[in-house]
C-alpha cells in the first residue's frame, strides 16, 4: 500500500503542477482578449487568430484543470444526499463511481479523440476562418485533459482505498488547505465510521 500511496502523491504533484500552470493560461487569455478588444474598437483591427487562441486557452483551462479540481474536491457533488451518509458509505460510493463511471469515461474519451488529433496533425487541418489557427493543438487538449483526469482518478481511488483500510487520511479533506492534520489513531477511527 505504501508504494501505491507514493504513486498517488506523484500523481497529486502532477495535478498540482497543472493547476498552478493554468492560472497563467487564464492571465494570457485575459490579456489577449483585452488587446483584441482594444485593437478592434480603437484601431478597427481584427484577427480571427486572436479570437481562436482565446478559445484554445479557455479549453485548456477547463480540460487541463479537471484533474486538479478533482484533487481539490472542487468537482460537483450532491452534498445534500452525501451529508446524510456515513463517511465509509461515501468512500464506497466514490470508489464505485471512479471504477464504473469515471475511469471508463476517461478511457473512452482518449480512445475516441486520439484518432481525430492524429488525423488533424497529419493533414495540417486549419480553421475555416480567415487567418485562423491550426486545429490539432486544440484537439489534443481533449485526450490530454482526460488522461490527467484519469490519472487523478487513480490517485483518488488509491487514497479512498487506503482510508477504508485505515492506512491514509480522509481524502475528502483538502489536505494542507484545510488546516487539519490527522493522527494515525484518528485515521483508523474515522475509517470505521
Amino acid at each position: 500500500m505504501e508504494t501505491l500511496l507514493r504513486l498517488s502523491r506523484v500523481i497529486d504533484a502532477v495535478s498540482r503542477f497543472f493547476g498552478k500552470t493554468i492560472i497563467w493560461l487564464v492571465l494570457a487569455s485575459t490579456l489577449i482578449s483585452a488587446a483584441n478588444a482594444i485593437a478592434r474598437k480603437a484601431f478597427n483591427l481584427s484577427s480571427n487568430a486572436y479570437l481562436e487562441i482565446q478559445w484554445y486557452l479557455f479549453a485548456a483551462v477547463f480540460l487541463l484543470g479537471a484533474g486538479y479540481a478533482f484533487l481539490q474536491n472542487a468537482h460537483v457533488r450532491i452534498d445534500v444526499v452525501a451529508a446524510r451518509l456515513s463517511l465509509r458509505t461515501r468512500m464506497l460510493i466514490d470508489i464505485v463511481g471512479i471504477v464504473v463511471f469515471l475511469l471508463p469515461l476517461c478511457w473512452f474519451m482518449i480512445d475516441f479523440s486520439w484518432p481525430v488529433v492524429k488525423a488533424a496533425y497529419e493533414s495540417g487541418e486549419m480553421s475555416s476562418n480567415a487567418g485562423g489557427l491550426i486545429r490539432w493543438p486544440a484537439y489534443a487538449l481533449v485526450p490530454t485533459g482526460f488522461a490527467l483526469l484519469g490519472l487523478q482518478a487513480v490517485s483518488e481511488l488509491i487514497k479512498r482505498s487506503a482510508f477504508l483500510m485505515g492506512r491514509g487520511p480522509n481524502p475528502l479533506l483538502n489536505g494542507p488547505h484545510d488546516g487539519h492534520e490527522q493522527a494515525p489513531g484518528e485515521i483508523a477511527e474515522e475509517s470505521r465510521k
